[in-house]
């Protein structure tokens, strides 16, 4: 009798069965979550005392003043963001034609093939992923074999030695961090652009072609607008991940810090909470910024 009075109740006034369901989700997402990104924030205004090297619970922006101020974290930043931004235009181009090859001409079990193409590497674990790249990039390894069977050896070798892209060998360089970023993020892009360009109708491209539009011209004038709100919501990915990574330039890269690989050391190596935490802080505020510009390109419409 209870249950049909509390069903009868619920059914009458719908409002208080939403509240019903939302409050325990909403409830662990505000405690949970917003709570340790409210402490996360609020460590970031303590600093490191110099002389005992103990945490000053203290209000003060001398972390964030040494994050802003000292060439070397600076430095990291800067770093991490070109790689970002790099990462995420690689992918767009290259997922430009599988996106598109997958929705516009792909029938049957090929478009199922290339589906499962794109997500099979998504089930194998991160790490044997990662590290399994490192033996190919490594300089006995695959990649370097198939240069030098294809007598680029010298060409490999010239590009290495290129100051800020090479390294010792391609598993130690940042051309090989960039490559195993570029495969482990691609189909995080490939996806919502598919997705995106299956929404475009068959009718715009037939009118297209009836007003004389040569197929590169349809592509470019036509289907490339309507295809950056897929773009936007890959990039939020490939951005995003690629911001915060640490594992990746950890095993795979030259040596020097990125903002995920800082956060580690300093509050686990070094101890300095504070400085952590103002380098957490730094992803959250550009994704945001990101975020902002990707919502003017319809990235959530193609999410």
């Amino acid at each position: 009798m209870n249950l049909r009075a509390a069903s009868t109740f619920f059914y009458r006034r719908p409002y208080w069965y939403l509240a019903l369901l939302l409050v325990p989700p909403l409830l662990w997402f505000g405690t949970v979550y917003l709570g340790s990104l409210f402490a996360l924030l609020a460590q970031s205004f303590y600093r490191i005392d110099d002389f005992t090297a103990q945490i000053v619970r203290e209000p003060t922006l001398a972390t964030y003043k040494l994050l802003v101020t000292q060439p070397a974290n600076v430095d990291i930043v800067v770093r991490t963001l070109i790689m970002a931004i790099t990462v995420t235009l690689a992918c767009a181009l290259i997922a430009l034609p599988i996106a598109t090859y997958m929705a516009r001409y792909a029938r049957g079990r090929m478009k199922a093939l290339f589906y499962v193409g794109v997500m099979l590497p998504m089930w194998t674990s991160y790490l044997v992923k990662v590290y399994a790249w490192r033996l190919l990039l490594a300089k006995e390894g695959v990649f370097a074999w198939v240069w030098a069977k294809l007598g680029l050896a010298g060409l490999l070798e010239a590009i290495l030695a290129a100051p800020g892209v090479g390294g010792p060998s391609l598993s130690s360089s940042y051309l090989g961090m960039f490559i195993v970023f570029v495969y482990m993020w691609l189909p995080f892009m490939i996806l919502p652009m598919a997705a995106a360009l299956e929404r475009v109708p068959g009718s715009l491209l037939q009118a297209s072609a009836d007003l004389g539009a040569r197929p590169a011209q349809t592509f470019r004038n036509v289907v490339l607008p309507l295809a950056v709100p897929g773009i936007a919501a890959g990039s939020v990915f490939t951005f995003s991940l690629t911001l915060g990574d640490y594992i990746i330039p950890s095993v795979v890269g030259a040596p020097g810090y990125f903002i995920g690989m800082m956060v580690y050391v300093q509050q686990g190596t070094a101890g300095n909470i504070p400085l952590a935490a103002a380098f957490s802080v730094v992803p959250i505020v550009l994704i945001f910024v990101y975020l902002s510009i990707a919502k003017r390109f319809g990235a959530f419409d193609a999410l």
